[in-house]
């Protein structure tokens, strides 16, 4: 690209959010189902006249000249153009990848299913020994690909270093999230020591009530799925009520789903479709899909309420705020604040008694099981967080060490993980410490709640309206930034060992 083609930051940001709109759109198809081919690659092509090592010297050297919010937009509209260079080089690599994993296909007991269809069973698989062959199988079948997995990530962690200037990929995020990662981790594996031995005892009742008395003493990760489904409570939670019952839940927080035509709901099932619940923000508050994969169980209402609080963040925010500040954040770490606190409802044990018809008692049980599964997430994502600074620490070096995922993960949570995993599980950009501060915020912020609004916060349209105040900042805060509203330190663990039982 010649230097007269270089864009203005105005005229970039217009164009980026034509580009963003429609590769939102793409993966949303994919990921749904609807398509079983992904065709970014194509996307990427129509506008490789945006990104450029001259566009990107053109926004760095603007953002140089800058001050407070203009600085900000601009920071964030220069990260952007070198995400996109990464993906114009990588597009192509990244498709395939992706098309050979939706066409993995495996066998078990004589049928045979797509890869993906594979793991959305072990969900719903009653039979401990039928969950534990099925998962071995497509954990196989996954680790296949770990080789491409391999090679993508350090092409991209390659491109990556030479875009930004920094080399390394710790003190790169560190530089993007303006945080710590290292004083991070350090405050969260204190939390993780201080709730042992209250996890160990709900560990030791709710391995026994999910997986029963004949389950190995370190079960595999293959019945994770199966746990946070709280499957033997499916009689009470299910599939068919959970939309009806969400909805209401929203309601009494004064938001009504069916009067934002904006969120856009895809609850279907389809045998291609993500069994991960996700929401897809193509141009908030305009278009933002809320897509889920219900398959009976707590975890169905978990995953919509967690979903909704992404998508009435989005489209909450305010039409009128530059589309930066509706679109692109410095990092995860805001929204997961509001999907993490629509979520936490249900470890109301009122919310288990007013919307399922259960006794006191029974209420406070299943709701005792909701807060062992936040808390086993909680510990195996803050062990996933000192892996992935360890792996990267020594990325350059040595390549890492895929056996300490294996060590880290499994001793934390009581589960076993295979080494093998750890490139699937390897989200981009330090996501785990993206949710690891979003578990500290949304603490904090319920408990800001029950002090502000009192024990009945999760069904008080006070709660909404002040709710709705922060989704209308869109994405231009950061998650220590709400921290510093509600008057706690960013890294106080407090709050969140009282929400895990601890």
């Amino acid at each position: 690209m010649s230097a007269t083609s270089v864009l203005s930051a105005t005229d970039f940001s217009s164009r980026l959010e034509q580009y963003l709109f429609e590769r939102s759109e793409e993966w949303r198809a994919v990921r749904v189902g609807e398509k079983e081919v992904s065709e970014q690659a194509e996307i990427v092509g129509r506008y490789a006249d945006l990104f450029s090592r001259e566009q990107l010297a053109a926004l760095r050297q603007a953002e140089e000249g800058t001050s407070g919010d203009e600085r900000e937009l601009l920071y964030r509209l220069r990260k952007t153009c070198e995400s996109g260079l990464v993906s114009a080089q990588l597009a192509e690599r990244e498709d395939e990848l992706e098309n050979r994993l939706l066409g993995a296909r495996v066998t078990f007991r004589g049928e045979e299913m797509p890869l993906r269809n594979a793991q959305a069973q072990l969900a719903v698989l009653a039979e401990y020994a039928d969950r534990e062959e099925l998962g071995a199988i497509q954990a196989e079948a996954s680790a296949a690909f770990n080789g491409d997995r391999l090679e993508l990530l350090a092409a991209t962690e390659e491109l990556s270093a030479d875009l930004s200037e920094i080399p390394g990929a710790v003190e790169r995020n560190e530089e993007e999230k303006d945080i710590s990662l290292r004083d991070l981790s350090r405050a969260l594996e204190q939390a993780s020591v201080d709730s042992t031995e209250s996890y160990e005892r709900l560990r030791g009742t709710w391995f026994e009530r999910l997986l029963g008395a004949d389950r190995e003493e370190i079960p595999s990760s293959y019945h994770t799925a199966w746990m946070r489904r709280l499957s033997p409570l499916e009689s009470t939670y299910t599939k068919d009520r959970a939309t009806e019952i969400c909805l209401q839940t929203l309601n009494a927080l004064g938001f009504d789903l069916n009067a934002q035509p904006n969120i856009k709901l895809d609850l279907d099932d389809r045998p291609q479709k993500s069994p991960r619940a996700c929401v897809i923000a193509s141009d908030p508050p305009k278009v933002v899909h809320l897509i889920t994969r219900a398959q009976g169980g707590l975890h169905d209402y978990q995953a919509f309420l967690h979903e909704a609080g992404h998508a009435l963040h989005y489209a909450g925010c305010d039409p009128n705020l530059p589309y930066i500040f509706r679109r692109i954040s410095r990092d995860h770490a805001l929204t997961e604040i509001f999907s993490y606190i629509v979520e936490a409802i249900s470890r109301e044990p009122e919310w288990h008694e007013l919307y399922f018809g259960l006794s006191p008692e029974q209420a406070r049980e299943n709701a005792e099981a909701t807060t062992f599964l936040e808390a086993l997430l909680f510990r195996r994502y803050e062990a996933k967080l000192r892996f992935e600074l360890d792996y990267w620490s020594r990325f350059g070096s040595d390549g890492g060490d895929p056996a300490l995922y294996e060590r880290l993960l499994t001793g934390a949570t009581g589960v076993r993980y295979r080494k093998e995993g750890y490139l699937s599980d390897m989200d981009a950009g330090f996501y785990s410490a993206d949710y690891l501060r979003a578990w500290i915020r949304s603490a904090q912020l319920r408990s800001h709640l029950v002090q502000e609004i009192g024990d009945d916060w999760w069904r008080s349209p006070q709660t909404g309206d002040l709710l709705r105040d922060l989704f209308r900042e869109g994405t231009k805060p950061t998650s220590e930034d709400i921290a510093g509203r509600l008057g706690s330190d960013p890294l106080d663990c407090q709050p969140l060992l009282h929400e895990i039982g601890a």
